[in-house]
């Protein structure tokens, strides 16, 4: 029997998670979704939830305004500095959805690679701490994914798409001991997929808990 889990083992050579991963076709912010991390060697899958809260945030409703980190202020931004020097991860997908179009009348596309491989966004994570429970119950654990300017396959849509890694790039942008400013920025800056397929999808993927194979599925009849 397929197991996703299996899967972003073999392809990410991590250890088995501690839990079974479901297929997700329509992430939303606040979604636990599976991340790589990396501890000294060795590679691990954990469970985050999408939107990052810092650690020295006063609670967790700030998540929902850090699903994203620009990759031109990353570096600088209080919430991302101290994450993308000692907390880096690659977030796993299949693919990622952009819309086109009048506010209340947009299209929504799905971008994956040529070849329809797996693949993996750049991402921070945090881990916040709840002073009123100081204990793992307490701990929300949480991750951004880093975005950049459109490349030439999807401006025509949007104007920013997140930040996909190339395979190349993993070992050292998952290195703990990669603390190196120039390098972190040179991986971001240089080792990303640019080239990327699209095709125009349902509307129904607008409501998230529409969550089938079918919101990624190609629109019959339909050109993009």
């Amino acid at each position: 029997m397929y197991s996703l889990s299996r899967e972003l083992e073999r392809l990410f050579n991590a250890h088995p998670p501690s839990f079974e991963i479901h297929p997700n076709y329509n992430v939303a912010p606040a979604h636990e979704i599976p991340v790589i991390i990396q501890h000294e060697d060795d590679r691990h899958i954990k469970k985050r939830h999408w939107g990052l809260v810092p650690f020295w945030a006063k609670d967790v409703s700030i998540g929902s305004r850090m699903i994203n980190a620009r990759v031109e202020t990353v570096t600088s931004k209080p919430p991302f500095r101290a994450a993308l020097k000692h907390r880096r991860c690659l977030i796993p997908a299949n693919g990622f959805y952009e819309w086109k179009g009048k506010a209340g009348n947009k299209q929504p596309f799905y971008f994956h690679l040529p070849s329809d491989e797996p693949f993996a966004f750049a991402g921070l994570y945090e881990i916040w701490e709840d002073k009123e429970a100081p204990s793992e119950a307490g701990r929300y654990k949480s991750c951004t994914i880093i975005t950049m300017d459109a490349s030439d396959s999807v401006k025509d849509i949007h104007n920013r798409m997140p930040l996909i890694l190339k395979p190349e790039a993993y070992n050292e942008w998952l290195d703990p001991e990669n603390k190196e400013p120039g390098r972190i920025e040179g991986l971001l800056t240089t080792k990303y997929v640019k080239e990327l397929k699209r095709h125009p999808v349902s509307k129904q993927v607008n409501r998230v808990e529409n969550n089938t194979q079918e919101c990624m599925e190609p629109l019959k009849n339909a050109v993009g």
